[in-house]
């Protein structure tokens, strides 16, 4: 399936089509965005934060922009129309979101971080009430909470009290405050316009570089410089297709099909995928109680989807 096949408005259904099967889309996003996660913890010492997220989108927009072209002379008139909601959404949703996690994850710990991505589900629903009076059922709070409790056993090994230990920080505050940005776009995403993903993709991950030029212009002139070589060509590449291009089309989609209540509580397997990753990436050993986390946050999502969202 190509990026053009997007789903965009007037499409007739096909239920055998990727793009309409909203739990693998959601699932595919999240192991992209965990394989973000520990990229950018490896590559931390060799790529600065600023360039990383300038880059990416810079890089994502590069691939993106060609095959939106026909779709963008058609529809921007909409987008002209919808300016003021484009920017709100590249600024929380692209700009903001991951430069605030790269720059955070420098001064925190990864379970910190982990655990703080973890509070996005409930931050969108927060959102969501707050902006539409979305309201959430009984079932769903209850997949909330199961899920909550997976993440918390994989995360502190086990020992669920170990919780109490964590000492907020300043890398705490910033991944909390990217979380709750994402939280925001999230929830905007029912006001996008409607057009075909490739054109908001464009217009969203452009806006979201052009946001980020100036702070990455401020990061050079600090003396903060990105050498080039294999692992950072390697590095920009795989966050400019994975966690950017595919990962947004799926999450994006995800929530046009979903809503974004439902379609956040997949963010609760990033721990999950996390470390399945870290197993077979970094060499770690799979423990019994990945295997109970996993299990809570996989019956959590079960009964948070079939739950009103």
């Amino acid at each position: 399936m190509s990026l053009s096949e997007s789903g965009g408005a007037g499409q007739a259904p096909r239920s055998r089509r990727l793009v309409d099967r909203p739990y693998i889309l959601l699932v595919l996003t999240v192991l992209f965005w965990s394989g973000n996660f520990i990229l950018g913890r490896a590559v931390h010492a060799d790529v600065p934060p600023v360039a990383l997220a300038f880059f990416r989108w810079a890089g994502a927009f590069l691939i993106v922009v060609g095959f939106a072209v026909p779709h963008l002379r058609r529809e921007w008139p909409v987008l002209l129309r919808h300016w003021r909601m484009l920017l709100l959404l590249s600024a929380v949703g692209i700009a903001a979101f991951n430069t605030l996690v790269y720059i955070g994850l420098g001064a925190t710990t990864a379970i910190n971080a982990l655990l703080l991505q973890s509070a996005l589900p409930v931050l969108i629903i927060l959102f969501s009430y707050l902006l539409f009076g979305e309201r959430t059922g009984v079932l769903a709070l209850c997949g909330i909470a199961v899920s909550l409790a997976g993440v918390v056993t994989i995360l502190t090994g086990g020992e669920p009290l170990a919780i109490v230990a964590l000492v907020p920080n300043a890398g705490d505050v910033l991944v909390f405050l990217a979380v709750t940005s994402y939280a925001l776009y999230s929830a905007l995403l029912r006001r996008r316009p409607s057009v075909h993903a490739l054109s908001f993709l464009a217009v969203t991950f452009g806006l979201g570089a052009a946001m980020l030029l100036p702070f990455w212009l401020w990061e050079l002139s600090a003396g903060v410089v990105m050498r080039l070589d294999r692992t950072t060509l390697l590095s920009i590449g795989y966050v400019a297709v994975f966690p950017s291009v595919l990962a947004y089309f799926c999450y994006n989609r995800g929530v046009q099909l979903i809503g974004a209540n439902r379609a956040g509580q997949f963010i609760h397997l990033m721990p999950v995928c996390g470390s399945l990753l870290a197993v077979l990436i970094l060499g770690e050993a799979f423990r019994p109680f990945h295997a109970v986390g996993m299990g809570l946050c996989f019956a959590g999502i079960v009964l948070a989807t079939r739950g009103r969202a």
